[in-house]
């Protein structure tokens, strides 16, 4: 049976299931989410923003800045893709 994880995860046996595969409650949630929101089609290809390893070293130092990945100064480029990517 699955738990009710609250009203913040709408998609609990999604949720689960993301988590017992080892990812974050954070990447859980998100894409327990987006899976349960009619407007969101996470499976299909999305953004029209170019790839990480395109992006300029200061630009995925602000994105990584913005969603609070920590140890991002003395991080390398590559470094910055991997944390961006397994956040």
């Amino acid at each position: 049976m699955t738990k009710d994880h609250g009203p913040s995860i709408r998609d609990d046996e999604t949720f689960e299931a993301l988590r017992e595969q080892g990812a974050s409650k954070e990447k859980a949630a998100r894409i327990a989410n987006a899976q349960a929101s009619d407007d969101m089609s996470p499976s299909e290809k999305g953004g029209h923003r170019p790839p990480y390893e395109e992006w300029t070293k200061d630009d995925l130092y602000a994105q990584a800045r913005k969603v609070g990945i920590e140890g991002r100064s003395d991080m390398t480029k590559d470094e910055l893709v991997a944390a961006l990517r397994n956040r």
